[in-house]
Formats: structure tokens, C-alpha cells, sequence
């Protein structure tokens, strides 16, 4: 009888510590699914920033304040582009003697080149699907958009024309790719599918028009524009056909480089507090409530 009951004590105490012990492996997944969701961009931004008399690529959690530089390689590190899961950043870098792409794997910190090239290649930004990225090079003579998978393989030229293509950027859907050209004698925002094919126009070519960043709903982009061409840069929305074009800034500085954090605000670098370095600034998506992230004495840009 005794023995029964210690035998009964026994098994609770085992079901109790595995009840124990399951709760703590529950409890551990959900902490690594927030920790992995912080660094997907829910409230984060990388950008490239000179602080430290030094190029790099730095990651800025917005909501806390809180940056860390990622790169931390005495070469140039410039133009992020974060992965659709968050987990992965593609820059360009000089840090083996060419301006080529990398990628560095947030998870363990480990960065991959992904182009081996005698040519500058640059502006990369990832298909949503994250399977691939495109970019700009000059490796065809002139500035041009390329294409390639995600681990470098299988580059592709999506365009070829006389005058220079940069800037692209996929479409929310995996539909386009909107990207800036002077093959109108201006610079302005052209659309064309991922294989290259059905260029079209929608920005005005009088205008000069740069930097296109889509909405999260792939109807709107926003774009760095100088209409006065007298060097004040402001942010300007237009929709996925070129049409309401309306100004999203009114500030004497240089606006520009802007980036959709969510559907509601948009990430953008700006010299306006009296700075002469750009420093790094959240809005609403209709331009209002305009607020400072970033504070030091040193050039912030390209927020991705």
C-alpha cells in the first residue's frame, strides 16, 4: 500500500515537471517567432549612414531607438535592401576592391557575395517572393537592370537601352518593376514586367522624377522629385498608372530616398532642423506628422 503510493506520488511529479517543461518549449518558440517578427521589419529600418568616418549599413528599430550597425567592415557599405521575410539584407560594398552586391544573413551574421564582376553593380531590391534581386550595373557599357537569384546565380539583362536605367524596385505583387531612366532626356519612373518585357512611362518626363518606393498595396509609389529644378528635392506620391501626382513634403531642405515601412508611414532621409548632413525622418503616408529618427552629425540615408 505504501509503495502504491509512493508510486502514485512519483508519476504526478513527473507529468507535473513535463507539464513544466513543455510550457517552458512553449514558451521559448513564442519568444523566438517575436524576436524573428523584430527583425522582419515590423518597427525596423535599415539604412546606410557615414557615422564613424565610415560607410556602413546599420539597422534602426524606430519604435525604441535603439540602432546597431550591421556591416562593420572598414570598406564602403551603401543601398540596402532588406528581404521580404526581414531576415536577409543585400547592400553594395567595396570591400574586395569592386563595388559588387552582398548579402548579410541577419540570423548569424554571415555576409555572401552575390556578383563577380569587373563592373559597378548597385540598387538591388528583392522580387516578394524573396527568390530574387534585382539591380542596376554598368557592366553592358552603361547603366542598365539586371536580374539574378537570390544567391547570385542565373544574372539576367532586363534592359538594354543607350541611355541609363537605375533604381528598381519589385512591385508588391511580383507583377513590375518600376524603375528610373533618362532615356526621355529626363529622369523619370518607368514600369516594366520582371522579364523586361512592355517598358512604359508614368511619371512626367518634364519632371524630373527618382528613388520610386511602392505602397505595401502596390497602388501608389512615392518618388524624389525636383519640378522647379532649382535643387529643392521634395517626396512626391503618384498611383501605379502616373495619374494624381500630389506633393508629399513642403520644406526648403532636400527631401528624398523614401521608403513604405507599413501602409500608414513612410521612412525618409531629409537635411531640413537646420542640418547639412541627411538624417532620417518617419511621416505619415499623406505627408503629415513629420518626426525625427535619427540624431548625430553624420550623412543617413538610403532606408530600406
Amino acid at each position: 500500500m505504501v509503495l502504491s503510493r509512493h508510486f502514485n506520488s512519483l508519476q504526478l511529479m513527473v507529468r507535473f515537471a513535463l507539464f513544466l517543461l513543455i510550457g517552458q518549449i512553449v514558451l521559448l518558440s513564442v519568444l523566438l517567432t517575436a524576436n524573428r517578427l523584430f527583425r522582419s521589419g515590423r518597427s525596423d529600418v535599415a539604412y546606410h549612414s557615414t557615422r564613424g568616418d565610415n560607410d556602413e549599413i546599420y539597422l534602426l528599430d524606430y519604435d525604441r531607438g535603439v540602432e546597431q550597425n550591421l556591416t562593420r567592415n572598414p570598406a564602403w557599405d551603401s543601398v540596402p535592401a532588406r528581404s521580404p521575410d526581414g531576415n536577409r539584407v543585400v547592400f553594395a560594398s567595396l570591400r574586395d576592391g569592386n563595388q559588387e552586391l552582398y548579402v548579410l544573413d541577419l540570423e548569424n551574421g554571415r555576409v555572401t557575395r552575390l556578383t563577380d564582376n569587373a563592373a559597378r553593380d548597385t540598387h538591388p531590391s528583392w522580387s516578394p517572393n524573396g527568390d530574387s534581386i534585382t539591380f542596376a550595373s554598368d557592366r553592358s557599357g552603361n547603366w542598365d537592370i539586371f536580374s539574378m537569384r537570390s544567391d547570385g546565380s542565373d544574372v539576367r539583362q532586363l534592359t538594354d537601352h543607350p541611355s541609363n536605367d537605375d533604381e528598381p524596385v519589385w512591385s508588391p505583387d511580383g507583377n513590375k518593376i518600376a524603375f528610373t531612366s533618362y532615356r526621355d532626356r529626363n529622369w523619370a519612373i518607368y514600369l516594366m514586367n520582371p522579364d523586361g518585357s512592355d517598358v512604359q512611362l508614368i511619371s512626367d518626363p518634364r519632371v524630373r522624377n527618382i528613388e520610386p518606393a511602392w505602397s505595401p498595396d502596390g497602388t501608389t509609389l512615392v518618388s524624389t522629385s525636383d519640378p522647379s529644378y532649382m535643387g529643392n528635392f521634395e517626396l512626391y506620391a503618384l498611383s501605379r498608372d502616373g495619374k494624381n501626382h500630389r506633393r508629399l513634403t513642403i520644406n526648403p531642405a532636400w527631401d528624398s530616398g523614401a521608403v513604405w515601412v507599413d501602409a500608414n508611414h513612410v521612412v525618409f532621409s531629409s537635411t531640413r532642423d537646420g542640418k547639412t548632413n541627411p538624417e532620417l525622418y518617419m511621416m505619415d503616408s499623406n505627408g503629415n506628422n513629420v518626426r525625427r529618427l535619427t540624431f548625430n552629425n553624420f550623412r543617413d540615408g538610403d532606408p530600406s
